[in-house]
């Protein structure tokens, strides 16, 4: 059984890693994109900088919950806890912020 623990903590641990890896990739690319339609005052910047963002912050909740699988102590879970709740924020606030743009684009 000990070493079925110790495989799924590596396996989780590099789970973490590469959505961590992958949100922050595309948050970059997001950022960076959003910032060249800025430069070509492009309508849709707002929207697409949104949905890069909304992305990139699944992949990082995702890492975050799947930490929540490795922890150990109450004081870790109410920490990895705080962390889930404020990328769930995050996303919701940044859904809205796509449904607000893209209702303001469509009338």
């Amino acid at each position: 059984m000990g070493n079925l623990h110790v495989m799924l903590d590596s396996i989780v641990e590099a789970a973490i890693l590469l959505f961590e890896f992958i949100g922050v990739g595309i948050i970059i690319f997001s950022g960076i994109r959003g910032f060249f339609l800025y430069l070509k005052r492009s309508p849709d910047t707002k929207l697409t900088l949104a949905k890069g963002l909304s992305m990139g912050l699944e992949f990082k909740l995702g890492s975050e919950i799947l930490r929540t699988v490795i922890v150990r102590e109450w004081t870790e879970i109410a920490t990895v806890g705080g962390i889930i709740i404020l990328r769930a924020a995050l996303t919701f606030l940044i859904h809205w912020e796509i449904k607000e743009e893209e209702k303001e684009k469509h009338s």
